[in-house]
């Protein structure tokens, strides 16, 4: 059954269904959604790509920043990383790989686990970390995504460990809150699906009292013509992720705003769909056949954080983030491979891209949160080092 006939038998036999279940469906239904079935969608050939795609250089400077929280942590004998959404498992290989190289004292303490629901993606999970899964370096979390009852929104958000709780842990999200499930408010209340003439039709029924008082405390209320996004199944990961986390930090990186962003109008609106590198507005174009993504509202993720207990540090765009790291040796890890000047060419362009405001840099932002840490320890990490972040 396909993604769009399931979203149709859903609807005749149960309702209409809000936006939100109409995008998790199309993303992760079990069978044919869009990250469950298919592991060619990432990179240059696919729909889209990540850091990591990019080059080896985003692994290994995060492996040196995964290195110094080891080292501000005393070296426990033991550290464990968890990589939510962690894709093709290129960037988890990049850290592992130059950690055993470069870092071997934080290798040999290092269990690296993976958390992926996609069936297609844990096959490859299983290849490209087949080295690290055979030593019992790397981890590949017993998980498979939880289908929610029909008409509700959110299947598995359980944190899977690989070591005891108390053992010292770094949470790492890249690109992960953008993929999940929104609902979508306008003036005319919330977003619903529905069938009229045998074709998918636009509804607006109430919105709940949740997910007005996420947009009075956390964003801003949609105008007339306007749609806004109300990302409440990110609010429960969050929850969960902090939950999760005894000692410890978080480290996410994704695209996004602020609510003062907001106020002052700008990413009010911002849910799109990607297919091949091309982007559109419509959502309904190809159901579970493209990547449907929403910007990630940064304050209420750290509002989440704090109410869980974490403290939260300055908010910086990833191109801070990565200068921070990379300045203390020049950026040495990115050319150590280079033999002849066109190859060093070709990473230097690569490098600007993950860093510069044209390319990745400015566009995506990096949220840091931390429980039974220093705060002074914490934001002396290199990656906190360089400017002086955003406005929350």
């Amino acid at each position: 059954m396909s993604v769009r006939d399931q979203i149709e038998r859903e609807i005749r036999e149960c309702g209409a269904i809000s936006f939100a279940r109409y995008m998790e469906i199309c993303l992760y239904d079990p069978a044919h959604g869009y990250y469950s079935s298919n592991a060619e969608q990432f990179g240059k050939a696919g729909d889209f790509y990540t850091s990591s795609d990019v080059h080896a250089v985003f692994g290994r400077l995060m492996a040196r920043q995964f290195e110094e929280i080891w080292r501000v942590l005393d070296r426990p004998s033991q550290i464990e990383i968890l990589e939510l959404g962690p894709g093709r498992g290129l960037f988890a290989r990049d850290v592992l790989d130059w950690s055993k190289k470069k870092l071997p004292d934080f290798f040999a303490a290092l269990t690296y686990t993976v958390q992926e629901s996609s069936p297609a993606l844990r096959r490859k999970l299983q290849d490209s970390l087949c080295e690290h899964l055979a030593i019992g370096k790397a981890v590949l979390a017993a998980v498979g995504r939880r289908a929610p009852s029909s008409g509700q929104v959110g299947g598995d958000t359980e944190i899977y460990r690989a070591v005891k709780s108390e053992v010292p842990l770094l949470v790492f999200a890249n690109e992960f809150f953008d993929a999940l499930p929104v609902e979508i408010l306008s003036s005319n209340g919330k977003l619903h699906i529905g069938i009229q003439n045998n074709r998918l039709t636009e509804m607006w029924l109430p919105a709940l009292a949740e997910e007005l008082e996420f947009l009075d405390r956390y964003g801003v209320h949609p105008e007339e013509g306007e749609r806004i996004e109300v990302p409440i199944v990110a609010q429960g990961w969050m929850h969960q992720i902090a939950r999760s986390i005894t000692r410890g930090l978080l480290v996410m990186i994704d695209y996004g705003y602020t609510r003062n962003q907001q106020l002052a109008g700008r990413h009010r609106g911002t849910l799109m769909a990607y297919r091949h590198h091309s982007a559109s507005p419509d959502p309904y174009q190809a159901p579970g056949e493209q990547d449907l993504t929403a910007h990630v509202n940064f304050t209420a993720l750290a509002a989440a954080c704090g109410q869980e207990g974490m403290r939260c540090e300055k908010l910086l765009t990833q191109s801070q983030f990565l200068m921070g790291i990379g300045e203390k040796n020049q950026f040495a890890d990115a050319f150590e491979d280079c033999r002849v000047p066109q190859e060093r060419a070709k990473v230097a362009l690569q490098l600007k891209h993950l860093v510069s405001p044209e390319g990745m840099g400015e566009n995506f932002q990096v949220l840091l949160a931390s429980r039974a840490i220093d705060s002074g320890i914490v934001s002396r990490l290199s990656g906190m080092s360089f400017g002086s972040g955003l406005t929350e």
